[in-house]
């Protein structure tokens, strides 16, 4: 009977609290990559833009993709990352894997809006690209917090 009393006592408390350090921990990152985020689909979607005045969409976001998720991935190791024990090169090669992912998704959904909307204007494509690579960011950043940026020096 005392065994029932303690455990009804453990299971009324709630699940076990994740330390205060490691909230912050986590809000920090969150937050630097949100704001890296949004500067960063900003600019994709802005060189995107301009590059689909003389390119198709596919090379028009293969190169504003290229050029921004290595600028978002070095920003992303010396801000949101900047205490795990990972280095530039180690940062890259997971960045280029998740680059492929996310050209393949977002090419994708331009490629298919075109499709469903032949007469869009390269600024609906834009929307359509920028609303894409918000889903994306939310992979990428899972995968950039767990197996690029894992480490032992993690604070």
């Amino acid at each position: 009977m005392a065994r029932l009393k303690g455990s009804s006592v453990a299971e009324a408390a709630g699940p076990p609290r994740v330390p205060a350090a490691r909230r912050t921990v986590w809000s920090r990152e969150v937050g630097w990559f949100v704001a890296i985020g949004v500067v960063s689909t900003a600019g994709q979607a802005a060189l995107y833009w301009a590059l689909r005045l003389w390119w198709p969409p596919a090379a028009a976001n293969l190169v504003s993709l290229l050029v921004l998720t290595v600028l978002n991935t070095e920003a992303n190791r010396r801000l949101t990352f900047r205490h795990a024990d990972a280095g530039p090169v180690r940062a890259h090669l997971g960045a280029g894997g998740l680059f492929v992912l996310g050209y393949l998704v977002t090419s994708g959904a331009v490629l298919w809006f075109r499709h469903e909307r032949p007469d869009a204007s390269p600024a609906a494509e834009t929307a359509v690209l920028a609303a894409t690579s918000v889903a994306v960011t939310v992979v990428r950043f899972l995968v950039l917090r767990f197996a690029v940026f894992r480490g032992r020096a993690r604070r």
